[in-house]
C-alpha cells in the first residue's frame, strides 16, 4: 500500500499585543502555509469573532470534498469517452453546534453542473458521479453523508439534459 505524506504550517498571525489575555484580545487570523505554495489567509468563521474575508476551516473542509469529487470525475470521463466542456460546483454544507460549543458537520451537498459535448455522452456523465463518490479520498475520510444533485448539459444548449433535485 502506498502512503502519500501531507504536511502544512499553520502560523497564528492575530496576536493583537496581549496574546490570548481574554477571549476578545486576539484575532483568529492564521496563516496556512504549505511548501512551494502560496499562502492561504485564515481566520475562523465570523459567527466565531472571524475575519468574514479570509477562509475558514469550514469553507475549506466543503471545498476539499468539491475539489476532490470534480477532480476523480473528470479523471473518470477523461478515461471513458465523456468529454466534459465545463464544470461548476456550488457545494454546501451544514455544520452543527452543540450547547456546549462543540460542532460537527452533519453533511454536504455537492451541486454539480457538468457541460458535456453530445448527447451520446449524458447517460455515462451521470453515472459516473457515483464512481467518483466512491473513489474520493476526502469524502472517503469523513464521518457524514456526502450528498449529490448533478445536472449535465449538453454543450450548446441550456436546458439541462439531466438534473436531481
Amino acid at each position: 500500500m502506498k502512503h502519500h505524506p501531507y504536511n502544512a504550517t499553520i502560523t497564528w498571525t492575530g496576536n493583537r499585543g496581549s496574546g490570548t489575555s481574554e477571549y476578545k484580545a486576539y484575532d483568529r487570523s492564521h496563516d496556512i502555509g504549505i511548501k512551494g505554495k502560496r499562502v492561504i489567509e485564515g481566520s475562523s468563521d465570523p459567527s466565531f469573532r472571524g475575519d468574514p474575508s479570509k477562509h475558514t476551516p469550514e469553507d475549506m473542509l466543503v471545498s476539499s470534498l468539491s475539489t476532490c469529487h470534480m477532480l476523480w470525475y473528470l479523471h473518470l470521463c477523461a478515461v471513458n469517452g465523456v468529454i466534459v466542456t465545463d464544470y461548476v460546483d456550488h457545494a454546501t454544507g451544514v455544520m452543527e453546534e452543540n450547547s456546549d460549543g462543540s460542532g460537527q458537520f452533519i453533511g454536504v451537498t455537492l451541486n454539480p453542473v457538468v457541460t458535456v459535448q453530445s448527447e451520446e455522452m449524458v447517460e455515462r456523465a451521470i453515472g459516473l458521479h457515483l464512481d467518483a463518490t466512491r473513489k474520493c479520498f476526502i469524502a472517503r475520510s469523513v464521518n457524514f453523508d456526502v450528498q449529490h444533485k448533478p445536472q449535465v448539459v449538453v454543450a450548446g444548449t441550456t436546458k439541462p439534459a439531466f438534473s436531481v433535485s
